[in-house]
């Protein structure tokens, strides 16, 4: 975290939208949601992202996240 803000390294070059993906998919897998309640709602070109995540209630997502920041 720094912030507030969740940091994430990802593998993928910023190139035709991969990182965006491996992002969508990295977030998935740790919220155990498909990929398609994932969605970048700002900053889709920027290294700053805000995602919507449907199905999960903001208190889950902290829960999950906190739980996987802890291990």
């Amino acid at each position: 975290m720094r912030q507030g803000a969740l940091l994430i390294r990802l593998a993928a070059a910023p190139v035709d939208g991969a990182a965006n993906e491996e992002l969508i998919a990295f977030i998935a897998s740790v919220l155990d949601v498909p990929k398609r309640q994932i969605a970048i709602a700002s900053g889709e070109r920027s290294r700053t992202k805000r995602l919507a995540i449907t199905g999960l209630t903001t208190a889950q997502v902290e829960a999950k996240l906190s739980a996987i920041l802890r291990s």
